[in-house]
């Protein structure tokens, strides 16, 4: 049976949610940004709701645009990062070396598909390995890590070909 207070919460989330996403999403570039900034926003709720809980929406659009700010610095800190690799590798292999042509391609995927090509072949990960590390199962680790491949494939400019079979991609 569930309390009054996650009763209460379950409340707010009902009402609020819909207006907190759609608030979120005119300001991120993406659907799915958008939902895990807004599922974000009601756990920092649920984590601060005391005795005194705050429902207005003012004070939860505030937490939406403070999460938004999080996940425009840490993407910037990523495309840093990315433009920071990118110009070591230059430097160190020449503008038309391999190395920059898979990390090029690496820049050009989703997240999600350049983590498990990295678990796959920066960290030595197995399938099994890499379904306990994302939570999923084996075969949905074998079916993310195939289509990674794929997009991966993708972004290799022409003629890599020799670069993707030695990955197995």
């Amino acid at each position: 049976m569930l309390s009054e207070r996650e009763l209460a919460f379950i409340a707010l989330h009902k009402d609020s949610y819909p207006a907190i996403f759609r608030f979120v999403r005119r300001r991120v570039e993406s659907p799915e940004v958008a939902e895990e900034i807004a599922a974000d926003v009601f756990r920092v709720v649920w984590q601060k709701w005391g005795d005194q809980p705050r429902t207005d929406t003012a004070w939860l659009v505030t937490v939406a645009r403070n999460m938004i700010g999080n996940a425009y610095r840490s993407r910037d800190r990523q495309r840093a990062l990315q433009e920071k690799l990118r110009a070591a590798a230059v430097l160190r292999f020449g503008a038309g070396s391999e190395n920059l042509a898979v990390h090029d391609a690496l820049a050009g995927l989703r997240e999600k598909d350049r983590d498990i090509l990295q678990l796959a072949y920066w960290d030595g990960l197995g399938t099994a390995e890499i379904a306990g590390v994302l939570q999923c199962s084996e075969s949905a680790a074998k079916v993310r890590l195939h289509r990674a491949r794929a997009a991966f494939r993708k972004h290799m400019p022409a003629g890599a070909e020799a670069i993707t079979q030695r990955m197995g991609a």
